[in-house]
């Protein structure tokens, strides 16, 4: 391509089926407290993206300090980047800080470990987290249906009104 066409935006015509594209520009800001969404003691989620056609779930899971999120397995792959602080699985030896990625192979069985610090960090979840005991029998499940609901009814508790998560919705 030429260099005089190199910066020169798209003009042709866009798909009507295409998706609208998602953009938070303040996804890492902590000025409203608000749009974390808790999950539990000391946890909790900042969605970011919430795809109910293809059933995954990008979020900012963050811990104010200890916690833990029990014993769970995944069927589809999970992606994970470190931002701020550090954790670990009971099941592994290495310590997840910041800047370190993680990759959960469908089927891997953890159990995340918060210690004393803030952590975030960025997760792309695909199909369901699904609950077990120790033993692995199933104790319950999240998966990008019920983080819908457990957004909506955030929201709207907290006065930013339930449709405040459609703009996360895709």
């Amino acid at each position: 391509m030429p260099d005089d066409m190199k910066m020169i935006p798209f003009q042709g015509e866009i798909s009507p089926y295409a998706l609208k594209e998602i953009f938070v520009a303040d996804a890492f800001a902590e000025d409203d407290e608000r749009l974390w969404v808790p999950l539990g003691e000391n946890r909790w989620s900042r969605p970011l993206c919430l795809n109910a056609s293809q059933g995954y779930w990008v979020h900012l899971s963050k811990f104010g300090g200890p916690g833990v999120v029990s014993c769970h397995r995944h069927p589809a792959p999970v992606h994970g980047f470190v931002i701020k602080g550090s954790w670990r699985y009971l099941e592994h030896d290495w310590v997840a800080v910041a800047g370190s990625y993680v990759f959960e192979p469908p089927g891997d069985v953890h159990t995340l470990v918060n210690g004393d610090e803030e952590s975030i960090t960025l997760f792309h979840n695909t199909g369901a987290l699904i609950n077990c005991d120790p033993s692995g029998r199933t104790t319950g499940y999240a998966d990008v249906f019920t983080r819908i609901d457990a957004c909506r009814k955030h929201y709207a508790a907290v006065g930013l009104g339930a449709d405040y998560v459609e703009r996360f919705i895709r």
